[in-house]
């Protein structure tokens, strides 16, 4: 009993691993899955190969984040990404979730909207994409850095229009707690429709949504009310990426629009704030991560709930940024793809997986997605 009692002290001393109270839910650990973008559900409709990879990231205690998940049809703008508006989308979900909650795990889902970052193919009836502008997006080279992405110019959301998406997040929010999620994240980040709304080097409104920096937040806090009213605060997060220029999506002040936020979510009482460092500026072929004097420390002090932020940390900068209050949770994208038992190896400090970045996106059930090994290869679960 006593070894049992100095391995538990151990870990203790590991910031990273120490236990963390996140509104109702007990988390065992402070590294969470990000959201992942997979490309592996065919037709929007997430696929049985599912359970098997978010069930091998699931720990006891441990907070996993869904890849981002469509809240309508009007939402997509990647093949194969899954959605949460069709009752099919629901069901599918269902297995998914549970075998995480069987692992003891707390799952959130990530709901998005794309907006401009789409093109005619993805949208019904071969439509425009919508957006805050109509203001299109030069070709892109995806992240994977091979596959050029083709933008369709957008389409302006005309205000009237605009509580009806506000309705599909409600409704996305709605379908992701009947599907068995212990809540949902909106992603407000990365150059998506929220993000279009947010910066004003996209934002051209001259309505109630456009202009003041309070009228370009107003979109987000609108869909954060609706999602709220609905599902309960106490089970709502949002991601935020006020420095990023994803898709061509930067603001001029992205300080100002960072600690705006954080403020303005206080409000509404929001479980968590998931922010991104602003070091990770653009997604290119290799994620730019670089020295910055910018910080997440005013964002952190403005909001009241729980903080998580993310963005190429490793074992020694999340064990840091906790242990110095900087983070409440520091959530792990790459490296947790390519270690399904993450947790585990930053415990004892073993050496990781390296991930391969040219199966991020790959449509493949198993290749880039199940087959990355376990400390332990007879630890795998056979499902």
């Amino acid at each position: 009993m006593e070894i049992n009692g100095e391995k538990e002290q151990e870990k203790q001393q590991i910031p990273l691993l120490t236990p963390y109270k996140m509104g109702n839910f007990q988390l065992s650990h402070r590294i969470v899955l990000a959201p992942l973008t997979r490309q592996r559900s065919y037709n929007n409709v997430p696929q049985p190969h599912a359970i098997l990879y978010y069930s091998q990231r699931a720990t006891k205690g441990g907070f996993l984040l869904s890849e981002a998940t469509g809240v309508s049809d009007t939402a997509q703008g990647y093949p194969h990404t899954p959605g949460i508006w069709t009752k099919e989308q629901v069901e599918a979900w269902k297995p998914i979730v549970d075998a995480v909650h069987a692992k003891g795990g707390i799952f959130f889902c990530q709901i998005w909207h794309v907006g401009r970052v789409s093109n005619t193919g993805f949208q019904p009836n071969g439509q425009a994409p919508l957006s805050c502008t109509d203001k299109g997006i030069a070709p892109q080279v995806r992240a994977n850095g091979v596959d050029v992405a083709q933008f369709s110019p957008p389409r302006r959301l005309e205000t009237d229009k605009i509580p009806l998406i506000v309705n599909d997040f409600k409704l996305a929010a709605r379908n992701a707690i009947e599907a068995g999620f212990d809540g949902v994240e909106i992603h407000g980040a990365h150059g998506y429709l929220i993000d279009q709304f947010f910066k004003d080097q996209v934002n051209d409104r001259t309505d109630q949504y456009g202009g003041s920096l309070e009228n370009r937040c107003r979109f987000a806090l609108e869909i954060t009310e609706a999602v709220t009213n609905e599902i309960g605060a106490y089970r709502v997060g949002i991601r935020l990426s006020p420095f990023a220029n994803f898709a061509e999506c930067a603001d001029s002040n992205p300080k100002a629009l960072g600690l705006y936020m954080a403020e303005a979510l206080n409000k509404y009482e929001l479980l968590y704030c998931h922010m991104v460092e602003p070091r990770m500026t653009t997604a290119t072929k290799i994620t730019t991560k670089t020295e910055c004097l910018h910080s997440l420390v005013p964002m952190r002090k403005a909001f009241k709930g729980t903080f998580i932020v993310g963005g190429g940390y490793d074992r020694e900068e999340g064990n840091k940024a906790v242990e110095e209050n900087r983070a409440d949770l520091i959530a792990y994208g790459r490296y947790f793809l390519a270690n399904p038992d993450l947790p585990k190896r930053f415990e004892i400090n073993a050496p990781l997986n390296p991930y391969h970045r040219a199966t991020f996106y790959v449509a493949d059930p198993v290749i880039g997605y199940t087959d990355y090994p376990f400390l332990d290869e007879r630890k795998v679960p056979n499902l």
